[in-house]
């Protein structure tokens, strides 16, 4: 739902860079006029939305609500770093929710959702090392089939942007003997098979809660 006004967002801020060093100074005053404009409505964005995170993690804290599969005891889900972090992510504002969920992990060592959100964010980043750090670390103690499935979808991913197409298409399989109602690594095996197209992760990240 907001990659359209991202996406114009990102674009006009290029321009901005772009054009701003050797822009006269009447051409600058206009760029920084946008910036200034860019800057207005990403502050509003993100307020706005980490209040809907607020009453959304406060409705879930007071509420049982069936999770699609267990996580165990998960208290930092409760925390404001959580919620931020959260709503960082979907607004594909990745380094902010690294920071975020980084302060949960500090506090909870053992948080596999903590971990699985850095993770897909260092992937988004393509920080293809920190992801495969953290999603090396979380695997092995990954119990729940829908995980694992995200996880191997994930190191697929990773191994296709590092050009190896026949162990990518090993995880990508793994990923769907996991779970195959999974639809990001069927889409992903398509890509590699004609060589084109946009891999797909992370999007079920959020059905793990």
């Amino acid at each position: 739902m907001f990659q359209h006004v991202f996406a114009e967002m990102n674009h006009m801020l290029e321009e901005i860079v772009k054009h701003y060093p050797t822009a006269q100074e009447s051409q600058k005053q206009l760029l920084i006029q946008r910036w200034n404009m860019l800057k207005a409505m990403s502050d509003g964005i993100i307020e706005e939305w980490l209040s809907f995170e607020d009453k959304m993690g406060s409705f879930r804290e007071h509420t049982v609500l069936p999770p699609m599969f267990p996580l165990g005891d998960t208290p930092e889900m409760g925390m404001e770093s959580f919620v931020r972090g959260q709503g960082y992510f979907k607004l594909l504002m990745y380094r902010q929710s690294i920071q975020q969920f980084s302060q949960i992990v500090y506090d909870y060592p053992d948080s596999l959702l903590a971990r699985m959100y850095i993770a897909m964010a260092h992937l988004h980043l393509e920080e293809t090392s920190e992801a495969l750090e953290h999603f090396q670390w979380i695997l092995p103690l990954a119990e729940h089939k829908k995980l694992r499935a995200m996880i191997y979808n994930a190191l697929g991913c990773i191994q296709a942007k590092l050009a190896d197409t026949g162990k990518a298409q090993e995880y990508f399989t793994l990923s769907l003997q996991n779970d195959p109602t999974l639809p990001d690594p069927l889409i992903n095996l398509q890509v590699c098979n004609q060589n084109r197209g946009q891999l797909q992760y992370g999007s079920q990240l959020t059905s793990l809660i």
